[in-house]
């Protein structure tokens, strides 16, 4: 199910200070900062192809790499834009994103990512950027997984350097109360609403024991036979990096998350703190009985995060392989 978001991206833009010039290239039809959905329709034609099937393969093979693959595009553009910063291996001048403590250990895919590259070079050498990769395939690994989809506007360059700091500031922890949630958000440009959409992409994937042992030992705001279900698996101490569903329908793409919450069953801390909060409260109850007007407003959101500062034009470069700069 394809919804189309021209109405809501009017008005964003009306609602935003744009420069003239902005706006003008809006108008002619040109996405911000110069995305477009054909950009690749002479240069690479097979190119959305193989991005599918490669993301089809690798879903297939194991159902939670497409949460893996839409959690990359996140942590990508959450962190100096959507530029596939958080692909770069460490190197001698930078210190890069891939170690930092909200990806170490946790943040995977990369060998997809690695497969697709090398796919798109044997097709078109040195035409698709590794950050239009990562954009296209969170949109596949969303419809593989039985959920909505969207058009990518594409064109991003790569960049050249990855920082390991602003990953550690800027992606929003599992921990963070609702005030400091929308803050997170409200500095890349997200409204509250927004921030709810999109943290509905928790609809699908896992989270290791060691990110939710407090909340399911700690808290009373949680179904106490939930609770209960999940210390089965996670235990007081030890076993931190046994993995458990972030909703009740695993490996589907659905409004199962927003019920959960709901019924007081988010498995982590910061996703029950969309529940509780006056100004989001009215928002997951909407979205719990109604899977459509999720699934429209999530693509929505998923093209603004696209937008997230990419390089484009002569700025960055296309990388030959993902992990390192040419």
């Amino acid at each position: 199910m394809k919804f189309s978001c021209f109405g809501k991206v009017m008005a964003f833009f009306s609602s935003s200070i744009l420069s003239f010039s902005t706006l003008f290239l809006f108008m002619l039809g040109i996405a911000s900062a110069q995305l477009s959905s054909n950009f690749y329709s002479n240069s690479c034609p097979t190119a959305l192809s193989i991005i599918r099937g490669a993301v089809n393969t690798a879903v297939s093979k194991e159902n939670r790499m497409g949460a893996s693959l839409l959690r990359l595009h996140f942590h990508d553009c959450f962190v100096n834009g959507c530029d596939a910063s958080v692909l770069l291996d460490d190197t001698t001048s930078f210190k890069g994103e891939k170690t930092a403590r909200p990806n170490a250990n946790s943040l995977r895919g990369y060998d997809v990512i690695d497969t697709i590259k090398s796919q798109l070079e044997r097709e078109c050498p040195g035409v698709v950027s590794c950050a239009d990769i990562l954009a296209v395939a969170a949109r596949d690994s969303v419809v593989k997984l039985h959920g909505t989809t969207w058009t990518v506007p594409l064109g991003r360059r790569d960049a050249t350097t990855a920082s390991f700091d602003d990953a550690t500031k800027n992606l929003p922890s599992p921990t963070l109360n609702l005030t400091a949630l929308k803050s997170a958000f409200s500095n890349k440009g997200f409204t509250a609403s927004e921030m709810v959409t999109l943290s509905g992409g928790h609809t699908i994937g896992q989270v290791q024991c060691s990110v939710i042992r407090d909340r399911i030992y700690k808290e009373n705001n949680i179904d106490s036979n939930f609770a209960a279900s999940i210390k089965k698996n996670c235990p007081s101490t030890g076993g931190d990096t046994n993995l458990s569903p972030l909703d009740q329908t695993t490996g589907v793409f659905d409004n199962t998350y927003f019920k959960d919450l709901v019924n007081k069953k988010g498995l982590m801390h910061s996703d029950q703190q969309l529940f509780n909060g006056v100004s989001t409260y009215s928002q997951v109850n909407t979205y719990s009985q109604n899977s459509a007007k999720f699934f429209s407003d999530f693509g929505c959101a998923m093209i603004k995060m696209g937008n997230l500062s990419p390089l484009t034009g002569s700025k960055g470069e296309i990388r030959t392989n993902c992990r390192k700069t040419n």
